[in-house]
């Protein structure tokens, strides 16, 4: 270890940031952020400044630095970005016992500055001991992605209840024990959601118990968590919480293992999967077995495809959780519509082509479509079909016969996200024709609206694709109109 990691209390000291350029103000934002009192010592403050040049705590200075100024700060930063300027500066601190920083010179410094990952009071500092700064970053940004900013509230809490839990806990294996089971268990959900003076009753409530030499009942919960459409970095941070907490999980057909990888390893797993006239487990039963695992105590995840609200049946789920008073906790999920059309490069509204969109479901009740065609065929909308594949003839022959136009552009998009997507392009007349052929087979979207021909503009990236393998995101750039026939993913 070529650095020792600490945390300097530095809350109203003073500190020397000498440079007024970029660097000086990045490091006098992060110095501020830790209540420190700060002199800026420069000719002129650049446009960074422009935040913090007013901050109460902040002072500029045009004076040249003296020995004297130096010898009065906790610790100085060198951030003139003129080596030998700043190695000066660098001299003078030494010579009055002051820590230094040398902005870009980590042989020239007392200390160095890590990559910091900010959920005050919790605090993450990562550091490379100066090799690679990038790499460091690269890596907070990763920690930004799984650590959500509500663990900041959760710190904060567990601070101000420290002392009534010390008080009643002996220190070690039993205090432990209690902390282990608030932060991974529904208190600290509370918290995480803003309840903090519910989660606090629970935690008095849990002490009592301990405390007269019993347990805390075990109380389980359901998370209702929409996992997107099929692509695992579509899910939410929140998402990816719960699903990591979960004893059990109930998942859907379309949860592919990429997503049951992020459930615990020891997590218990039920399918419960739908299809047209196959049903794993009928509608009513999944409630039931929802109330009778929380009932055990069980934190449990009801894992669905897309949204919960949208076409996921996730209100008559929570219906049954409220009758039986279960607590529960529903996570959005982004919706197949939307995910499906961006990863396909067909906008769902565009001024040009669709005002409106609306989301309707194919699966028709006893095989027959039952539907508002007189608000389906009004012009400049965009129809989203969910569940309509395999009603796909009848459903394009009711479009044209009840008046739209036989041409209008509609699409396919059959395993949306995922790197085995296709798209099936064509129009009302003959896009049964062609899903045929190309032997679709789903789970798939229906896109219909003059909307569809916009994939034609650009050449987007499809998940399967080379740039997609290469970490590449969705990008476009303008190339030659494709044949509206044009099939297209990786198979």
């Amino acid at each position: 270890m070529d650095h020792l990691p600490i945390f300097l209390d530095v809350r109203d000291r003073p500190v020397l940031v000498v440079g007024g350029g970029t660097v000086a103000a990045r490091k006098a934002e992060m110095v501020l952020r830790a209540g420190a009192r700060i002199t800026v010592v420069a000719e002129e403050l650049s446009e960074d400044f422009r935040g913090i040049a007013d901050h109460e705590r902040l002072s500029h200075s045009r004076q040249p630095l003296t020995a004297e100024a130096i010898a009065g700060a906790a610790l100085v930063y060198a951030a003139n970005e003129d080596p030998e300027i700043d190695a000066a500066i660098r001299d003078l601190a030494r010579d009055a016992g002051v820590l230094v920083n040398v902005a870009d010179a980590p042989l020239n410094c007392d200390f160095i500055m890590p990559a910091v990952l900010d959920r005050d009071p919790l605090v993450i500092a990562i550091s490379s001991s100066g090799a690679s700064p990038i790499l460091a970053r690269m890596i907070k940004a990763r920690l930004e992605a799984t650590i959500p900013a509500a663990y900041g509230r959760l710190a904060a809490f567990v601070g101000r209840c420290r002392d009534k839990v010390s008080a009643r806990l002996s220190p070690g294996a039993p205090r432990r024990r209690f902390w282990e089971g608030v932060l991974e268990g529904p208190i600290a959900d509370l918290v995480l959601t803003g309840a903090d003076a519910e989660a606090e009753t629970e935690l008095d409530a849990a002490l009592a118990a301990i405390t007269k030499g019993g347990e805390a009942t075990a109380r389980g919960e359901v998370y209702l968590v929409g996992a997107g459409p099929g692509d695992p970095d579509l899910l939410t941070f929140k998402a990816l919480r719960l699903i990591q907490r979960a004893d059990v999980v109930l998942y859907d057909r379309l949860i592919d293992d990429g997503l049951l990888n992020l459930v615990r390893r020891d997590a218990e797993r039920i399918y419960v999967g739908k299809m047209a006239k196959d049903h794993t487990m009928p509608q009513q039963e999944i409630g039931r077995l929802l109330v009778r695992l929380a009932r055990e105590g069980r934190r449990v995840l009801r894992l669905k495809g897309g949204d919960p609200f949208i076409f996921g049946r996730g209100g008559e789920e929570i219906e049954q959780l409220a009758r039986a008073g279960i607590p529960f906790q529903v996570v959005p999920g982004i919706t197949s519509a939307t995910g499906s059309s961006a990863y396909a490069g067909i906008p769902l509204t565009h001024r040009d082509h669709a005002h409106a969109c609306i989301f309707i479901t194919g699966h028709g009740k006893d095989g027959r479509l039952d539907l508002d065609w007189k608000t389906l065929l009004q012009p400049f909308q965009t129809v989203v079909v969910y569940m309509g594949l395999l009603l796909l003839k009848e459903l394009t022959g009711e479009f044209i016969a009840r008046g739209a136009d036989p041409t209008l552009p509609a699409a396919v998009i059959e395993n949306a996200t995922r790197r085995n997507q296709r798209v099936v392009v064509g129009t009302l007349a003959d896009l049964y024709d062609k899903v045929t052929e190309a032997d679709i087979k789903g789970p798939a979207l229906i896109i219909i609206g003059t909307v569809v021909t916009l994939r034609g503009k650009l050449n987007w990236y499809t998940p399967g694709s080379a740039a997609s393998a290469a970490g590449g995101a969705l990008h476009g750039v303008s190339v030659d109109p494709l044949d509206v026939a044009e099939i297209d993913g990786s198979d």
